[in-house]
């Protein structure tokens, strides 16, 4: 074989030699062994590496999701899953079997909610008072009373709803495989946006939003908790307008042409994409962005007028605008894990509700008045639950520690049911005992209300396909979806 020697590496003998005797011999050891894939299982390629819109499996409900993801466990026996016995037995010992994460204030003794609660809606739900907006859009909502992770850690339950497998870090989030399976609407915005907190990142950092072994195009590209949301969207003066214009399109070909000598390589090509996004955004997202010129009703309905929820706000309503504009998932994160209510739940769980109620239920209710709730998916929850025992002392300073084995959440809009409650928890709210649904059975359910396969949907790396459940039990929870 004749090999150019201007491009005698390494990287490209080994490259134009692959077919040469070594793989022949590999080939006949893997026939031999049975295991040389026949032509009717070959591994599928990978999809295209760019955002263009794909077509799904099946006919899809659901175009856009925003999931109000809540970190640290918000108490469901004192939101959404009411216990007149947990009521009853207040302060009695729990007789069943509790795992807890803080052995130090364990105790068996149960704790029966601060709060009442009330029917809502016409289809009765009974909602707590500490989510009096929520309570207003109930109708809309799907509670699912039945989640379960089996796991009481923060990290290990995040990775599992987000990634697919308890515990393991570095994978594609649920929003990467929707942006990779369908590509965006948007042609100049991300197709995967996070809207952060100012108190920070929440736990588990940007694991939150990585697009793990798939290239970065696909991972969320995070907004900036203040204005502005996205730095240097604005061009220097002076190269503005046609020199600027020049420059993008020189640097386009000299991308290209150094891809064309390179080709497959995945993070270039991203690097490509990316630069052409950006290019797009210096307009497109600055509208976006810019919730000033919505009309004053809709700012006070998502409370940009109180301290309180101008905030969250002012990031649901941005939330509603990008995905308006063909953003295909938008993620809310709150800073550290504002839900983890170990001591003081009184305060803190009130605080924490009275910030992201009012607008939480905004958000449901601009987009059904927009006609946007049938194709937006919106999530409310978070990675665990809360025990029904005390944490502490039955006194001003009481708390809850974790619970990963029965919890709520809820959704609406995107093809699931409205006014329905699904599943259920024991008769204290500890364990979830009826219908129950894993992270891996929210993920099938989300990627089939956008029609997908989640059994068909993957990604060749590291030497297999990967799947988003990868290969654990899952299904599409088809109870809370409408026909």
């Amino acid at each position: 074989m004749w090999i150019d020697e201007r491009y005698a590496t390494r990287r490209s003998f080994l490259s134009q030699t692959a077919f040469g005797v070594g793989s022949a011999a590999l080939a006949h050891l893997l026939m031999e062994d049975g295991l040389l894939a026949n032509p009717g299982n070959t591994i599928a390629e990978n999809l295209p590496l760019n955002l263009n819109a794909r077509k799904p499996h099946f006919a899809p409900k659901a175009k856009a999701m925003i999931s109000l993801f809540m970190h640290g466990g918000p108490s469901h026996v004192d939101l959404f899953d009411p216990k007149p016995d947990l009521w009853r037995m207040n302060g009695t010992d729990y007789a069943g079997e509790v795992g807890f994460s803080f052995v130090n204030r364990a105790s068996k003794k149960l704790f029966g909610s601060p709060w009442k609660f009330a029917k809502h809606g016409q289809s009765g739900t009974p909602i707590s008072e500490l989510l009096p907006e929520t309570a207003k859009c109930v109708d809309d909502l799907c509670v699912i009373r039945s989640m379960h992770t089996g796991h009481n850690g923060h990290e290990v339950s995040i990775r599992y709803f987000h990634g697919g497998i308890p515990a393991v870090a570095g994978r594609p989030t649920m929003g990467s495989w929707l942006v990779y399976g369908l590509g965006s609407e948007a042609r100049e915005l991300p197709a995967y946006m996070v809207l952060s907190d100012p108190g920070g990142h929440p736990v588990d950092g940007t694991i939150n939003w990585s697009s793990g072994f798939m290239p970065a195009l696909y991972q969320g590209t995070v907004l900036r908790p203040q204005e502005p949301r996205i730095l240097n969207l604005d061009p220097p003066p002076q190269i503005k307008g046609t020199v600027q214009q020049q420059n993008l399109a020189l640097l386009d070909r000299l991308n290209r042409r150094h891809l064309a000598m390179h080709p497959g390589e995945a993070d270039l090509e991203s690097r490509i994409q990316s630069y052409e996004l950006a290019a797009g955004m210096q307009t497109a997202a600055k509208e976006a962005l810019d919730v000033s010129n919505e009309p004053a009703y809709i700012q006070r309905m998502y409370g940009l007028d109180e301290d309180a929820t101008r905030d969250y706000g002012a990031r649901c309503l941005i939330a509603r605008r990008l995905v308006e504009r063909g953003v295909r998932f938008v993620q809310l994160f709150l800073g550290g894990q504002p839900w983890d209510n170990h001591t003081a739940i009184r305060s803190g769980l009130a605080d924490i509700c009275r910030r992201t109620d009012k607008p939480s239920a905004a958000l449901v209710k601009d987009l059904k008045q927009r006609g946007l709730l049938d194709t937006t998916l919106v999530h409310w929850g978070g990675e665990i639950g809360r025990l029904p025992v005390v944490e502490g002392a039955l006194d001003a300073n009481a708390g809850r520690d974790h619970n990963g084995q029965g919890f709520s959440i809820w959704m609406a809009g995107g093809g699931v049911k409205g006014g329905m409650t699904f599943g259920a928890t024991d008769e204290v709210g500890h364990k979830a005992v009826e219908n129950v649904v894993t992270p891996n059975d929210f993920q099938a359910t989300v990627l089939h209300l956008f029609g997908l396969d989640h059994a068909k949907l993957a990604y060749q790396a590291n030497g297999r396909l990967q799947h988003l459940a990868d290969g654990r039990k899952a299904r599409v929870v088809n109870e809370i979806l409408n026909a």
